[in-house]
């Protein structure tokens, strides 16, 4: 909305452009990058329909989350780690984790341990 300008006013101007406004009851939003996740808490969240397209506008409080890195092996490696290292899986798993993947480098973290 622009300052200063009755709500009321700016919404039949919005009427007359053909453009429609709808405000959505929203508890949380999120916007889900490659690498990590954008929310938005206690949004005021407005949907506008102009010339065939819908555009968002939202306010609130702005954080940012990292994702995970995806599990780089599978359950044979932690296997082979456990067999090779003569550990337990769970120690294996974490050796794995704490590695991204990398079984030889995991093999020789749980020996040292």
């Amino acid at each position: 909305m622009m300052p200063g300008m009755n709500p009321k006013q700016m919404k039949s101007m919005m009427k007359q452009m053909g453009m429609q406004m709808v405000e959505i009851d929203a508890s949380e939003v999120v916007i889900k990058c490659a690498d990590k996740e954008i929310v938005i808490t206690n949004p005021q969240v407005s949907k506008v329909k102009a010339m065939g397209q819908e555009t968002f506008q939202i306010v609130g409080t702005v954080s940012e989350r990292s994702l995970a890195i995806a599990e780089t092996f599978t359950e044979e490696d932690v296997k082979m780690v456990a067999e090779q290292a003569e550990v337990s899986l769970d120690d294996a798993r974490s050796a794995l984790e704490a590695t991204n993947g990398d079984i030889a480098e995991a093999i020789m973290k749980v020996q040292e341990e």
